[in-house]
């Protein structure tokens, strides 16, 4: 079983000092990754529900610092060796996916082959609208842009020709080191789930039971199936209160049961009273009891 830490780049984590000693903590102790989060923007005033809160509100405020999560990533990727440096997620639809796909890559390269690409396709529409982007389609978007961007990732002279996406004979350097990134799917819908089956690389909902993570990880192996891919290569995350519980190595064991490849913890549960302790009473209450799951 793999262990990553989500929200990173929030709270004492979210300037350089406390980036760099929790990073390195996190290796020590035997996390695999780092998923960040992303808003490009947070609106005063918002009609659309936060899916992860009673409220249906961030539980953020506007003064939140929120750093953006490849430059974020790219910071703590020079202070370690082995952690996966991954967001969790970004939201595909408001980038632009050529820009994109080359700073992707280009973090990939530096960092020796360790960037995971975290995407959803957006919960706020207010957010879209500040960017002056198309709030109805950013699924389709989404879709064209992960096309446009495995192909710049893939070969020199690379071609694509979506609807939001378009071009001929180009070139993007340097590419990733695998000439290709994991595109891992989030969200907690049916939609996601076919989305992960279909074009991605991994699942990553947001929430959910552990009979409601069952029921997405197999719409994902069916739609893979369909699509005439090996369903058994998808990687699926997810994480689980209970693992904070009375008995953490029993959700563990029960996540794994379910399919999960990658226990996820909230970074506010191994931040406090430091990033080093906390981490480590972690590792040895779950982690080590878990390693050869």
């Amino acid at each position: 079983m793999k262990f990553g830490v989500a929200f990173a780049n929030i709270l004492g984590w979210a300037g350089g000092p406390g980036a760099i000693e929790a990073a390195r903590a996190a290796e020590a102790t035997g996390f695999d990754s780092f998923w960040t989060i992303e808003h490009v923007i947070f609106p005063d005033k918002y009609e659309s529900e936060y899916p992860y809160s009673p409220d249906g509100k961030m539980p953020a405020e506007r003064s939140t610092s929120m750093p953006d999560p490849l430059i974020w990533l790219s910071y703590i990727a020079s202070a370690t060796t082995t952690l996966r440096l991954a967001t969790g997620i970004l939201i595909l639809p408001q980038r632009n996916p050529v820009v994109l796909a080359k700073e992707v890559a280009t973090l990939d390269a530096l960092s020796g082959g360790r960037v995971t690409l975290g995407i959803g396709v957006g919960w706020l529409k207010e957010e879209f609208d500040a960017l002056g982007i198309d709030w109805a389609r950013r699924g389709d978007r989404t879709d064209d842009y992960i096309a446009a961007m495995r192909a710049l990732w893939a070969a020199d002279g690379a071609s694509h020709h979506g609807e939001f996406a378009s071009f001929d004979d180009v070139s993007s350097n340097p590419k990733p080191v695998a000439n290709n990134i994991p595109v891992i799917i989030g969200g907690h819908s049916k939609a996601a789930a076919r989305r992960a089956g279909r074009i991605g690389d991994g699942l990553f909902p947001g929430k959910g039971s552990i009979a409601q993570l069952t029921e997405l990880f197999d719409i994902a192996r069916q739609e893979a199936a369909t699509a005439g891919r090996d369903p058994a290569a998808l990687e699926f995350t997810a994480g689980s209160e209970a693992v904070f519980g009375s008995d953490p190595v029993g959700a563990v064991e029960e996540l794994a049961a379910a399919g999960v490849h990658r226990v996820i913890v909230p970074s506010y549960m191994v931040m406090f009273p430091n990033a080093p302790d906390a981490m480590a009473a972690f590792a040895e209450k779950v982690i080590a009891p878990t390693a050869s799951s």
